[in-house]
C-alpha cells in the first residue's frame, strides 16, 4: 500500500511564515482571512496575471529557440511539499524566470528586496527546476514604481526558502505563535483585528494601552425584512424585495447580515449568493421570536471549537468565565440605573449597593447552580427598579410593573423581548464568523435549538445594548401606544413597531464606545467581535483570564 502524498505548502505561506510566523499560523492553520485597503489593492494589481494565458510546455520537449510567456500557472512537487501559482513565468527554451507582481514602490534595501518577498520567488523558482527547467533567477515586479528587480537563486536564499519551508511545516502542529511586541508590521496587516498583538500583549504585561490602530470600520449594515409572504431575488449585485405591489432595492456590498420575519420567500440562488459571501441569514417569528439562521460553510479554524467544546466539558473552566460573564452584566445593569435613574435619589442607594455584594458574591460562586441563584436576585433587584428609569412624562408613557417573559405582558416587556431576540441573532451570527459553535456554551446549558454560548456572551451587553434601547425609545417617544398589539395576556410590536424600534436598536450597535481596558474606540457592533476573539485567545491558551466587558 502506497503511503499518502505530504500535505503541500503553498508558497505564499512561506512568505507569510517569513513575514511573521502568526500570521502564517492564523492565515494557513485556522483559516483566517480578512481584506484591507492593501489586500485589495494587491487583488486588483494581480487582476490580468490571475487569468491564465499562453502555455508553459514540457522541458524536454520544448525547443532551444521558444519564447515562454504563460501566466497564471500551478505548479507543485510532492519532494519539496510545496505548491505555488505563479503570476508569470517567461524565458526562452529551457532556460527560465518567474515573475511576481507586487503592488508597492520598490524597496531601496541591499538585497533589492525584502526577505519574505525573495523567498516565495525562489520557491517558484525550485518548483521550475523540478519541472526540468534551468532556472537561476526569478524577477519582482514592483506596480508601483513599474520597476523590475531582478533576485538571484544564490545557496544562501536557496537554504532560507527549504528552512522556513520546513518552520512553516512545524508550525502546523503547534500552537499559535505569540503575538509580535510594538511591531510597525501590525499596523497595515489585514488581520490586526484578528491577531490583536498589542491587546493580548497588553493582558500579559498591563503596562500600557495598546496603540490605537486604525483599522477601517466595517460599514455595512443588517437588512431587515417583514413583508409578509414577499419575496427576495438576486439580480447582479442587487437584492431585489417584492411585497404585494411594492418593490425595494439592497445593495449585496451593503448587507452584513439578512433577517427575515415571518413569512418571507428567499430564492436558492439569492441563498447561495449570501453563503458565498458570508452574509448570514435569519429567520424569525413574525412576532420576532429567533429561531434559526443560515451561513456559508462552517468557519475554517477547527482549534478553536475544539478549545472550546474541551473548555464546555471542563467544569471548573466554565466557571470561570460564566463568573466573569454574570460580574460583568450585574455591573453593567447597576451603572445603566446609576446613569438613568429618574426617581428619589434616596431610593438608588441600596439598589446601587445590593447590585455590588451581588457581583462581588457572582466572582466567589462555587457552581453552576450558585451562580444561578445569584444572577436570578440582582435581576429581581434590577427590574424592580427599572421604571425608575422611564420619565414620567415621556412621549410613550409606559407602565412597568416587573420583567415578565413568555409571554411579554406589556409594551415595556415587548420590546425588552425583542431587543433580546436580536441581540441573540446579532451574537449567534458574530460568534460564527469567528469560528465558535454558537449552540456549546459555558454558562447557559445546551439544548436543542438555543444557542447557547450566544446567550452566554450577551449576558453582559443586556443592560448596554438591548436595555439601553428600549428606555431610548420609550423616553424620547420613538415607540408609541399604538404601535402595540394585545392578546389577551400577550403584548407585541406591530409591524411599524418593530421598524422603529429595530432603527433605535440599529442605531446603538452603531454608537462609538471608549473600550474600558485599551483606552481606543469603536462601534459597539465591532466590540462585540473584539470580545468574541479575545475569548478565543483565551480558549487558545494567550490569556489567562476572560474579562467580561464592564462600561466606564
Amino acid at each position: 500500500m502506497s503511503s499518502a502524498s505530504p500535505e503541500l505548502i503553498p508558497a505564499r505561506m512561506i512568505n507569510e511564515y517569513v513575514y511573521c510566523p502568526r500570521l502564517a499560523h492564523l492565515e494557513w492553520v485556522q483559516g483566517e482571512w480578512r481584506d484591507n485597503p492593501d489586500t485589495e489593492e494587491g487583488r486588483h494589481t494581480h487582476r490580468r496575471v490571475d487569468k491564465p494565458g499562453g502555455k508553459l510546455p514540457v522541458a524536454q520537449d520544448n525547443d532551444d529557440d521558444a519564447v515562454i510567456h504563460a501566466r497564471s500557472v500551478t505548479l507543485s512537487d510532492d519532494d519539496l511539499g510545496i505548491i505555488a501559482k505563479l503570476d508569470l513565468v517567461e524565458g526562452e527554451g529551457n532556460i527560465v524566470s518567474p515573475v511576481d507582481y507586487k503592488k508597492g514602490k520598490r524597496p531601496h534595501v541591499a538585497a533589492g528586496a525584502y526577505d519574505p518577498e525573495r523567498v516565495q520567488l525562489c520557491a517558484q523558482g525550485l518548483l521550475l527546476r523540478r519541472q526540468g527547467y534551468q532556472c537561476d533567477e526569478g524577477i519582482l515586479y514592483y506596480a508601483g514604481s513599474r520597476e523590475r528587480v531582478h533576485v538571484p537563486f544564490d545557496d544562501a536564499l536557496i537554504n532560507l526558502t527549504m528552512k522556513s519551508a520546513e518552520g512553516l511545516r512545524k508550525l502546523r502542529d503547534a500552537p499559535c505563535p505569540p503575538p509580535l511586541e510594538d511591531s510597525p508590521k501590525c499596523p497595515r496587516c489585514s488581520l490586526v483585528t484578528i491577531c490583536l498583538p498589542d491587546e493580548v500583549n497588553w493582558f500579559q504585561s498591563v503596562e500600557e494601552s495598546p496603540r490605537p490602530i486604525a483599522v477601517r470600520d466595517d460599514d455595512r449594515l443588517p437588512l431587515y425584512v417583514q413583508a409578509p409572504f414577499g419575496t427576495i431575488r438576486k439580480k447582479g449585485e442587487v437584492l431585489e424585495i417584492e411585497a404585494g405591489e411594492q418593490k425595494f432595492n439592497a445593495r449585496l456590498g451593503e448587507i452584513s447580515h439578512l433577517a427575515l420575519y415571518g413569512n418571507v420567500h428567499l430564492t436558492t440562488p439569492t441563498l447561495q449568493t449570501l453563503m458565498k459571501r458570508e452574509i448570514p441569514v435569519t429567520w424569525h417569528t413574525q412576532g420576532g421570536w429567533y429561531y434559526g439562521h443560515a451561513q456559508g460553510m462552517n468557519h475554517k479554524n477547527v482549534h478553536m471549537r475544539i478549545s472550546q467544546f474541551q473548555t464546555a466539558f471542563d467544569t471548573q473552566r466554565s466557571l470561570c468565565i460564566a463568573r466573569s460573564l454574570v460580574k460583568a452584566k450585574i455591573l453593567n445593569c447597576r451603572t445603566l440605573l446609576r446613569r438613568n435613574w429618574h426617581g428619589e435619589e434616596s431610593a438608588a442607594e441600596p439598589v446601587l449597593k445590593q447590585l455590588k455584594i451581588y457581583s462581588e458574591q457572582a466572582v466567589r460562586a462555587q457552581n453552576a447552580a450558585s451562580l444561578l441563584g445569584i444572577e436570578g436576585q440582582a435581576a429581581s433587584v434590577y427590574f424592580g427598579a427599572f421604571s425608575n428609569m422611564l420619565i414620567a412624562n415621556a412621549p410613550a408613557n409606559f407602565d412597568f410593573n416587573g420583567r415578565s417573559r413568555r409571554p411579554p405582558k406589556d409594551p415595556v416587556n415587548a420590546l425588552l423581548s425583542f431587543a433580546y431576540s436580536v441581540l441573540t441573532r446579532t451574537w449567534a451570527a458574530t460568534l460564527q464568523g469567528v469560528g465558535f459553535d454558537p449552540y456549546v456554551g459555558f454558562y447557559h446549558q445546551p439544548r436543542p435549538a438555543r444557542p447557547a454560548l450566544a446567550l452566554d456572551m450577551m449576558e453582559p451587553f443586556r443592560p448596554l445594548l438591548a436595555d439601553s434601547a428600549v428606555l431610548t425609545a420609550i423616553n424620547n417617544g420613538e415607540v408609541h401606544s399604538g404601535q402595540f398589539v394585545i392578546r389577551g395576556d400577550s403584548c407585541g410590536l406591530t409591524e411599524s413597531g418593530r421598524k422603529a424600534f429595530l432603527a433605535t436598536l440599529e442605531r446603538r450597535l452603531s454608537q462609538q464606545v471608549t473600550h474600558p481596558y485599551f483606552g481606543y474606540r469603536l462601534s459597539y457592533r465591532r466590540l462585540l467581535e473584539l470580545e468574541a476573539r479575545l475569548l478565543g485567545r483565551h480558549l487558545a491558551g494567550e490569556l489567562e483570564h476572560y474579562p467580561g466587558f464592564m462600561t466606564r
